[in-house]
């Protein structure tokens, strides 16, 4: 069992079993590893310096010009800002496979932008959805969907199997579901995982965006108390980015036949259900396109992912977009756990963007060409 259990009050938090993760001001490790050896604990120092990570990220360099839109940096985490203008750039300098659009407004008053990535070559096609960022904290999902859209634009031309899928499929990709909280990760708390919106009762803010969908709302693996990270909300969809993206997906839930989030860490690739243990109908048909995702993923840098059903593979958890979606009636619908396992955790190394994203192309194109064949 995993736990992620940042500042906990005490060291006594540590449960026999587990295995916690504990971020502690420098000065307190002094105090808790003696105890931890008096308690015969076993422990491993991950990141010495969990500030100097976070800066490393987050800190201004001018040597990188983040914002030269012509020269844009895929190896590099950015801003929100930084995304809102690149979207617009490639919408402007890309007319013929890039459409951008808004889904509505998220609670602080953003826009939330998708890109509609495909020729128009037919009056009606088949598309994917793609997320990033449900979770704030989780950087690499957005540096993925821009990678994905920088791939398919820079090798269409070159790649078959690229011009096959931006022909005969729409992609619909959104590279950060959460502004909100996405941009609070970068001016406030590295480690925000909810939404931003406010509680009338609590000072707590924000909701868990993961566990405000309309299945199982508020089941096993969420908290009704909205200071908890897995808050559920006070009502399913009752945050305006859940909401947006659920309306959109219903509107055209005839057109998409795909549904792909994408968070951290864990390096899995889950589907159906995670909200109960039970086989999902088409478990053939998903179970070999995951099967053979993986094995394209594995193929780049010998990186195992783990694959299966949401609930036995990572844990059970209600409200979930990927479990709605699938609901909803689309057939293909999975959550990606991109890199690590814990080493580096949500602070993923921007080093490790580019075998990170280029490993997970691999797997996405896989999955969307299994998409454009028959499986009985």
């Amino acid at each position: 069992l995993q736990v992620d259990l940042w500042q906990p009050s005490s060291p006594f938090h540590i449960i026999e079993g587990t295995v916690t993760d504990v971020r502690v001001p420098r000065n307190a490790s002094r105090s808790l590893l003696p105890y931890l050896q008096h308690a015969n604990i076993q422990y491993t120092i991950l990141l010495a310096d969990v500030q100097r990570a976070i800066e490393n990220q987050t800190g201004l360099r001018t040597y990188r010009n983040r914002r030269s839109l012509s020269g844009y940096n895929y190896e590099v985490y950015h801003t929100l800002e930084e995304i809102q203008d690149w979207m617009q750039h490639l919408n402007r300098t890309h007319p013929d496979l890039v459409h951008l659009f808004s889904v509505g407004t998220s609670y602080e008053g953003r826009p939330l932008s998708v890109l509609k990535l495909g020729k128009r070559s037919r009056p009606y096609k088949k598309a994917v959805w793609i997320d990033c960022g449900i979770h704030a904290r989780e950087w690499i999902g957005p540096a993925f969907c821009q990678w994905f859209v920088k791939e398919a634009l820079q090798t269409y031309q070159t790649d078959p199997a690229m011009r096959k899928m931006l022909t005969q499929l729409y992609f619909y990709i959104m590279p950060v579901f959460n502004v909100d909280g996405y941009h609070f990760s970068w001016t406030n708390d590295r480690f925000w995982r909810k939404t931003r919106s406010k509680n009338t009762r609590f000072r707590c803010h924000g909701v868990d965006a993961n566990r405000n969908w309309k299945v199982k709302w508020c089941d096993e693996g969420a908290s009704f108390h909205p200071c908890d990270d897995t808050y559920c909300g006070p009502f399913p969809e009752s945050e305006p980015e859940v909401k947006a993206v659920a309306h959109f997906l219903r509107k055209h839930r005839k057109q998409i036949k795909a549904y792909l989030s994408f968070h951290a860490y864990a390096q899995m690739l889950l589907y159906p259900y995670s909200y109960k243990y039970a086989t999902i109908p088409n478990f053939s048909c998903v179970e070999s396109a995951a099967s053979n995702a993986v094995n394209a993923l594995q193929s780049a840098y010998g990186i195992r992912y783990r694959y299966g059903p949401a609930s036995s593979t990572l844990y059970v958890s209600s409200g979930s977009s990927m479990d709605w979606a699938y609901k909803t009636g689309i057939p293909y619908a999975f959550a990606f756990e991109l890199r690590d396992t814990g080493h580096f955790g949500f602070l993923l190394p921007e080093t490790l963007i580019k075998p990170t994203c280029t490993e997970t192309m691999l797997a996405v194109k896989n999955i969307t060409l299994h998409l454009l064949k028959k499986c009985h």
